[in-house]
């Protein structure tokens, strides 16, 4: 089968990219360099096909769309932080370049378009873990235009009949993972800083908890939602179903990496949400079983880290 995956150069894409290929499928990503990075693809250099381009271009989504079966659509500007500090681009390139991309979907007939959501679109509900059935209550313009799109897959599906899905995906983690940028997630920016010797930075006191999902798991659950047909015009929270307090998870890092570092707290950042816990019940019903649990997880990530220095 035939694969398109749009931000195939960021974190999650370029790992997606690289399992499909492990499988002999054909890949084709696309990707502006903006936020993905050459060096997350360089070892499929020449194995798979890569497009520089904008999502945002609307005859550089047509041609990338065209011949294939499916779209996995990771293309995105990331990060609450950053969505709040300039709005308008982070509507531009997650809203305009998604349109651009289902209308290139529709027109080139492809069997499911799977999109990258994220479980900012619930908000700060009391409830958890957070179930498909809450109302979405979004609290940055990043969770906005993520809302967004998951009402622009359910109508493209409705009225289209093109094979939508949307994943919502809670604090995804592993390798390729940036943790250099000023909006860089929180775990490569620890593993990174404790290896470096450097005091981590925590926005909070720490309490807040995550539900962190293993890129491995996150993979998983692109391609049952891409190959799986009773999987259509829905979306499903993409989780392990397990919580994790910053300050449980520096801990485990402390264990694993072998060292006494201590914190330094900031106060904490607009926008971010205190607690998010995945139900992961909807997708468990086709399949869905996150292999790797948080602590492996972080294993698996240090030595990455490890490695690249």
């Amino acid at each position: 089968m035939n694969y398109l995956v749009t931000g195939g150069a960021g974190f999650i894409g370029s790992n997606l990219a690289a399992h499909l290929h492990g499988k002999g499928e054909k890949v084709r990503i696309l990707d502006n360099f903006s936020t993905g990075r050459r060096e997350n693809v360089k070892a499929l250099e020449g194995k798979v096909e890569i497009v520089e381009g904008d999502i945002r271009d609307e005859s550089v989504a047509r041609k990338a769309a065209t011949g294939m079966d499916y779209i996995l659509h990771q293309a995105a500007l990331p990060s609450v932080p950053r969505s709040v500090e300039d709005p308008v681009t982070s509507n531009a390139v997650n809203i305009d370049g998604t349109l651009n991309m289902l209308e290139a979907a529709r027109e080139a007939g492809v069997k499911k378009f799977v999109m990258a959501s994220s479980s900012s679109v619930y908000g700060e509900s009391e409830e958890l873990p957070k179930h498909e059935k809450l109302t979405p209550d979004p609290l940055s313009p990043y969770a906005v235009t993520k809302l967004t799109n998951e009402y622009y897959l359910k109508i493209y599906w409705e009225l289209y009949r093109l094979p939508t899905v949307a994943l919502r995906y809670f604090n995804i983690f592993g390798p390729h993972q940036d943790p250099g940028s000023d909006y860089a997630a929180v775990i490569p920016r620890f593993i990174t800083d404790m290896l470096d010797g450097r005091q981590p930075v925590v926005f909070g006191d720490g309490g807040q908890s995550r539900d962190f999902t293993y890129i491995d798991n996150c993979v998983q659950a692109n391609l049952l939602a891409a190959t799986n047909d009773d999987i259509v015009g829905d979306y499903f929270n993409v989780g392990c179903g397990a919580q994790f307090t910053l300050n449980q998870m520096l801990n485990f890092l402390r264990e694993i990496i072998g060292t006494d570092l201590k914190a330094k707290y900031d106060p904490p950042r607009e926008g971010d949400i205190l607690h998010s816990f995945a139900s992961i019940d909807k997708l468990q019903k086709f399949g869905y079983k996150p292999d790797v649990d948080f602590k492996e997880g972080l294993r698996r990530t240090v030595d990455f880290f490890r490695s690249q220095r």
